[in-house]
């Protein structure tokens, strides 16, 4: 039977697990913060959309053989400008623009990549490396990371209200397109560095499921920005352990840890499906139906 030091202890003794876990942490975490403020707003597709169509702006920076995270800023940078440009300037929809401008630019990476196979790891972009990140990578990681949250801590008010309020916030004199673009060149920041651990595909899972885990468990979004970054915590180092013990991709095992968490939250919160139970066999609304009621009656 192994004992305690193999179990929990040895996975220390690599630095490569090392790099691999300082990097999952501290992009769970600003994931996690941000993710409250996208499922309050409604921008959880801006996540997936970000996330996919950066494949471009890496496969391009793998060709010209500089830093992948530069060549996907720049791409998310692009992408943000275009969804928003056509948002603006016509009278497609939103998350019609997103739908678009997404599809077309992963496309666009993966015509790129069907072009160099060769020198191109398509499964490395995807799904990502978490145990083969470098030093490199994990310097980038810890001041991209950090700085983005420090940008969404400073303006976590005029975000908040943004969220719940922008009449208000237009009232008071603060532009709603400044705080949404800060929102935003976090994101880009956010996406970037977390593709170093999960790659492009999974990274909208790490943006969204911490912050619905969170809204299930308490009513107040103070509490939500706490909430949401110790359930990622959790969820990173038991999919990490998990992912050691049984010899499993890991990014793909941290973020099905998460979506586990997730339904299971679901399943005996009160604002879930516990919830909707206990109103159903008492003849009224649940907490979540009756919100749902308010949101489309307003």
């Amino acid at each position: 039977m192994p004992d305690l030091w193999t179990l929990f202890g040895q996975m220390w003794a690599y630095n490569f697990m090392v790099r691999g876990v300082a990097v999952t942490l501290v992009t769970g975490v600003v994931c996690a913060v941000i993710s409250c403020w996208l499922v309050m707003i409604g921008w959880s597709l801006m996540g997936d959309a970000l996330s996919h169509a950066v494949l471009p702006g890496v496969v391009i920076a793998y060709l010209v053989d500089i830093p992948f995270s530069v060549g996907a800023m720049v791409a998310a940078l692009v992408v943000v400008g275009l969804i928003f440009t056509v948002r603006h300037t016509s009278r497609v929809k939103p998350d019609v623009s997103m739908g678009v401008v997404f599809t077309m630019f992963f496309a666009f990476g993966l015509v790129l990549v069907s072009k160099n196979p060769s020198n191109i790891d398509l499964n490395h972009v995807l799904f990502g490396d978490l145990l083969g990140i470098t030093n490199t990578d994990m310097y980038q990681v810890l001041v991209l990371a950090p700085l983005a949250l420090v940008i969404l801590l400073l303006r976590r008010r005029d975000l908040t209200a943004y969220a719940f309020d922008p009449v208000h916030l237009e009232a008071i004199g603060i532009s709603t397109r400044g705080v949404a673009a800060t929102l935003l060149v976090c994101l880009v920041l956010t996406v970037v560095t977390a593709m170093q651990a999960v790659g492009a595909i999974l990274i909208v899972t790490l943006l969204i499921t911490p912050g619905a885990t969170a809204l299930l468990l308490t009513e107040r979004f103070t509490r939500m920005l706490v909430v949401a970054p110790v359930l990622s915590v959790f969820t990173s180092l038991t999919g990490i352990y998990l992912s050691y013990w049984f010899d499993t991709a890991s990014g793909a095992t941290v973020v099905a840890v998460g979506g586990v968490v997730f339904f299971l939250v679901w399943l005996v919160s009160p604002r879930g499906l516990r919830g909707f139970l206990f109103a159903h066999r008492k003849g009224e609304p649940s907490e979540a139906v009756a919100e749902v009621r308010g949101s489309t009656a307003r």
